[in-house]
């Protein structure tokens, strides 16, 4: 660890070894990159976790396009379990059949595993189909398989105009019948191919509300059961600290408050997308700073500009970001997610337009605004 605070080398790594895919879901924010970029041989990623262990990395992130679509995907695995490193692994799950689950039963694949992440976004096929075509049956027999099993399972839902109504009915599915541990939910962003379906996926604010409600009162009735780094159940969280900080005068997460800091991952995680690219984050798929095969992630991770430029963040008042200045809300907000910061407006020091709470506010249907207990 570093004067700054900084590790000499990234705790996880998340790495996309494909951009190749079986669905077409309406809201992927990846689905460009997909097609633009070719995959990396075998041996290329291979060379790669030798050189993760000898930095130091402790675990792993493998996903894709669909992961499951690599024919080498549990020589990989191998790989990465022969240089001492543990791994994830996210999935649709629709692949995943007998002989998928019995191929983790081979050497350490079990003990190494940390988790395994399946995307699930209905209780129904009509539901969960609708932004996840044609793959339900698919999806939830994969993840019953898993979890039968013994594996450790997880289940990602990305909450959208489609199963905005159906999450009650989801939680139950997936908590109850299925058994999973846990749930972690975010929602469907306005950027990638989900650009182009904004209008049939992404939520309104008015929706937004109704969704926050919804993930409310589901995190009283399974506590400690559904996580969320983003979408409506963060958005809750994040919002009611506003207001008791608003209230009270303390905040919440200390310097995480007041500053434009929301992005805790650029001091303990990277990305790498299937080509090999080197980036910050796979929702800044555009800020490139080298490739796996030729520049060292070491040295990318500790000095280089965009690095610097992200860590650099926090210690911008929210008062002197361009669109915040004359916002009351300021002191009190951390800007959210950068990469959506930079993907809707072109600039990486300014707020996430998504998750204004200002504008949330304006533009939030009033039958909804008054069952809402962050709301004033």
């Amino acid at each position: 660890m570093g004067r700054s605070g900084l590790a000499s080398t990234p705790k996880s790594v998340n790495i996309a070894l494909t951009g190749k895919c079986n669905l077409r879901c309406k809201y992927c924010f990846y689905a460009d990159e997909m097609e633009a970029l070719k995959d990396l041989p075998t041996e290329a990623w291979l060379t790669f976790f030798r050189q993760l262990t000898e930095m130091g990395v402790m675990d792993v992130t493998l996903s894709g396009g669909e992961v499951l679509t690599r024919p080498d995907l549990f020589v990989l695995i191998d790989g990465v379990i022969q240089n001492r490193l543990r791994y994830c692994l996210l999935t649709n799950g629709t692949l995943v059949d007998e002989e998928v689950v019995g191929q983790f039963d081979v050497g350490k694949r079990r003990l190494r595993l940390n988790y395994i992440q399946v995307s699930i976004d209905g209780s129904t096929a009509e539901v969960h189909d609708a932004s996840r075509p044609k793959s339900f049956d698919r999806a939830i027999r994969g993840l019953r398989l898993l979890k039968g099993a013994g594996l450790p399972v997880t289940v990602r839902v990305t909450i959208n105009r489609h199963n905005l109504d159906d999450l009650e009915n989801l939680a139950r599915l997936l908590l109850e019948d299925v058994g999973v541990s846990s749930i972690g939910t975010n929602d469907a962003m306005p950027v990638g191919a989900g650009c182009h379906a904004a209008d049939d996926v992404a939520l309104t604010s008015g929706e937004k509300a109704r969704a926050m409600e919804t993930m409310g009162r589901l995190a009283r009735r399974y506590p400690g059961r559904l996580t969320a780094s983003a979408g409506p159940q963060a958005k809750l969280r994040m919002y009611a600290e506003m207001e008791l900080a608003a209230r009270t005068g303390e905040l919440a997460h200390g310097w995480s408050m007041g500053n434009l800091s929301a992005c805790g991952c650029v001091y303990s995680m990277i990305d790498v997308l299937h080509d090999g690219s080197i980036v910050p984050c796979a929702m800044l798929p555009d800020l490139v700073m080298g490739k796996i095969q030729t520049d060292s992630l070491a040295e990318i991770w500790r000095e280089h500009p965009t690095m610097q430029a992200m860590r650099a963040r926090r210690s911008i008042p929210m008062k002197e970001v361009e669109g915040c200045q004359q916002c009351e809300w300021s002191s009190y907000c951390n800007g959210s997610c950068p990469g959506l910061a930079h993907q809707l407006t072109g600039e990486l020091n300014r707020a996430n337009p998504e998750d204004c709470y200002r504008r949330f506010l304006m533009e939030v249907e009033s039958p909804h605004a008054t069952r809402l207990p962050v709301l004033r």
